[in-house]
Formats: structure tokens, C-alpha cells, sequence
């Protein structure tokens, strides 16, 4: 089984002041949970694997920006975070369309019924919750700046994010979806 264990808190402090050898230690003792983290959220192993060395080239570079060396984990989880969707962002233009590529009519009814199945979810929603959703999820916010946005802890925005993503995820199983004809 892979090492999950993360360099001690330590090595990171003395990679952070610059110490060449630790730094090096710390590359190496970070290596099996950056890969690990770049399977679980590439689309595909070689974008893992770029995802993951290029992450690592960032952590050689930049450790001396990181502020609490017990934030490693966390800090590299989103550096791969942020190399995987852009890797996705720069191949879906090249992707071929499928060959249905067309909606039939009855598609595009249903698209715009789920649409609106999801709206009511969200307007449903109290007013707090909606808007840590909107900013978060639909804006894309950051959630460090959702959470100054709105003038809440960051602990108490990831909290009403979850409470509303959750209230909408309850909303959708409670509404019967539409069905066409033909499926049973």
C-alpha cells in the first residue's frame, strides 16, 4: 500500500527557510499523495501524471510562500485541484462533438424542465444559503472570498454551503422528474 503519511511538520519549516536538502526530502516525501491526488481528479493518467510533477515543480519553487507548515496538504491538494481543471479547460476545445450533436426537441424540454427543477431548487433555499451557493458554485468564487464577501468565517461559509447544496440535492430527489413516453 502507498505511503499516505505527509513530510512531519518539521521538514516543511526547514524547506520553507530555504534548507536545499530538506527541500529536497520534502519533494521526494510528498511525491505518493501528489500522485494520488492527481488520479483521483484528472481526467486521464497522463494528465495525472503531468498534474502531478507539475505540482511538485510549483512546491520545489514556492515552498517559502506557503504560510503554516501544517497547510501542506491542503496547499498541494489545490495546486493539483487547479492543474487538472486546467488541463480539462485546454482540451475541450480540441474533443471531437458526438454524433449527436443535435437535440431533438423533446431533449431540449427536458433540459430546460430539469433547469428549471434545479432554480426552484435554489430560490427555495433561505436567503443566506442561496447566496453562498450562487457565489461558490455558479460564480465560481473563491471560497475565501465568498466567505469575506458575505462577512463570514470561512468555516461558517463551508458550512451553509454544504447545508445548501445538500437542501438542493434533497429538493431534486423530492420532485419527480419528467419522463417521456417511450421509457418505462
Amino acid at each position: 500500500m502507498a505511503d499516505t503519511t505527509w513530510p512531519a511538520e518539521q521538514l516543511v519549516a526547514d524547506a520553507q527557510r530555504g534548507d536545499v536538502a530538506s527541500i529536497t526530502a520534502l519533494v521526494e516525501g510528498s511525491h505518493p499523495n501528489v500522485r494520488r491526488f492527481a488520479r483521483s481528479l484528472c481526467a486521464t493518467p497522463e494528465d495525472a501524471e503531468d498534474a502531478a510533477q507539475e505540482a511538485l515543480i510549483i512546491l520545489y519553487r514556492k515552498i517559502g510562500t506557503l504560510r503554516a507548515s501544517g497547510a501542506l496538504a491542503s496547499w498541494m491538494f489545490r495546486i493539483v485541484r487547479n492543474e487538472c481543471l486546467r488541463r480539462a479547460r485546454t482540451m475541450r476545445p480540441h474533443a471531437p462533438l458526438p454524433d449527436t450533436a443535435v437535440s431533438s426537441a423533446e431533449d431540449v424540454v427536458l433540459e430546460r424542465i430539469e433547469a428549471g427543477r434545479v432554480a426552484a431548487a435554489v430560490a427555495a433555499l433561505p436567503a443566506e444559503q442561496r447566496r453562498v451557493l450562487i457565489m461558490r458554485d455558479i460564480q465560481g468564487h473563491s471560497g475565501r472570498t465568498t466567505a469575506q464577501e458575505l462577512g463570514l468565517s470561512t468555516a461558517a461559509m463551508k458550512s451553509r454551503l454544504h447545508r445548501a447544496r445538500a437542501s438542493v440535492q434533497q429538493s431534486l430527489r423530492a420532485t419527480p422528474r419528467p419522463t417521456t413516453g417511450d421509457t418505462p
